[in-house]
C-alpha cells in the first residue's frame, strides 16, 4: 500500500472515533468517553416501612403533678353563747330611717325538735347588730317582743248616756285615753358578705295586739333558714317595746358533726 492510502485511512479511523467518543455524546447527552476513570455517586435508596415494622416513637410527655386543694376546716364552736352587740349601722352605709324592703320568708318542716342556743340579741329599741358567722348549714331565729303599753285605744270604754227631756234617746260615746303610738318590731336579716341582699324582712305574725291573737300566746315567734356558713346582721326597728330578745338556735345533733 502506497503512503496515500495510508493517510487517507488514517483520516478515516480519525474522523469514525471523533464521531462516535465526541459529537455522539453531545448530541445525545451522555457524558465523553475519553478512557478516563469517572467516579459515579450511588443513587440513594429509599426504605418504607410497611405499618407492621414501623416504629414510631412519640417521645414522653412529662408528668405534670396535679394539686388537690385540701378542703376547708370548717370552724369549731367552744359551744359558748355568743353575745351579739349593737353597731352604729351607718358602718353598713344604711340608715334607720330609710324605708325597709321586704324580703321573702321561707317556712319549712324543720329536721329536729331538739335545739340549742348559739347566739342571743336583746333590746328595747331600734339598733343594727355587729356581724355574726353562723358555721352550721341550718338555724332558726327565735323572737320574743313585749310592747311598752296597751296597744293604741286598747284602755278606751264604751259608754253610752240618757239625755234628760225630749223623748229620752240614748247615745254611745267613748271614754278614756287614746294612744297614738302603735308598737312595731321589724328585723331585716342581712347578708354581711353583700349588703344590699336582704335575706328576710320578719314581723310578728298576727301583729304585736294580744286581743287578736286566736290561741295562747304564740311566743316566742320562730323563723327557719336553710342556708347558713355565712356572716350575718341585723338591723332592728323598734317602736313602743318594753324589750325584745332573739335567739340564734341550732340542732342538737350539729354538735356531733362540727
Amino acid at each position: 500500500m502506497d503512503k496515500k492510502a495510508v493517510m487517507y485511512t488514517i483520516g478515516a479511523l480519525a474522523i469514525i472515533l471523533m464521531v462516535a467518543l465526541v459529537i455522539k455524546p453531545i448530541v445525545t447527552g451522555q457524558p465523553l468517553n475519553l478512557g478516563l476513570p469517572v467516579a459515579t455517586t450511588p443513587p440513594p435508596t429509599m426504605t418504607v416501612t410497611t405499618p407492621d415494622s414501623a416504629n414510631i416513637n412519640y417521645g414522653v410527655i412529662p408528668a405534670t403533678s396535679v394539686s388537690t386543694p385540701l378542703p376547708t376546716p370548717v370552724p369549731t364552736w367552744d359551744k359558748k353563747v355568743m353575745d351579739v352587740a349593737f353597731v352604729n349601722p351607718s358602718s353598713y352605709g344604711i340608715s334607720l330611717n330609710q324605708s325597709l324592703p321586704n324580703g321573702t320568708r321561707i317556712d319549712s318542716i324543720a329536721r329536729n325538735t331538739s335545739r340549742i342556743v348559739f347566739a342571743t340579741v336583746s333590746g328595747q329599741y331600734s339598733a343594727t347588730t355587729q356581724v355574726m358567722y353562723i358555721p352550721f348549714p341550718y338555724w332558726e331565729l327565735w323572737y320574743t317582743v313585749e310592747p311598752a303599753g296597751e296597744m293604741g285605744g286598747k284602755d278606751q270604754k264604751l259608754r253610752s248616756s240618757i239625755v234628760e227631756g225630749g223623748e229620752g234617746i240614748s247615745h254611745s260615746f267613748v271614754q278614756g285615753s287614746f294612744s297614738v303610738i302603735t308598737p312595731q318590731f321589724i328585723l331585716q336579716v342581712m347578708d354581711a358578705d353583700d349588703p344590699n341582699r336582704i335575706i328576710r324582712t320578719i314581723t310578728p305574725p298576727g301583729g304585736l295586739d294580744s286581743s287578736l291573737w286566736t290561741d295562747s300566746d304564740p311566743r316566742p315567734w320562730k323563723e327557719k333558714f336553710f342556708e347558713g356558713r355565712r356572716n350575718y346582721y341585723f338591723i332592728i326597728n323598734a317602736q313602743a317595746l318594753s324589750t325584745y330578745s332573739i335567739e340564734i338556735r341550732v340542732p342538737a345533733d350539729y354538735l356531733e358533726k362540727y
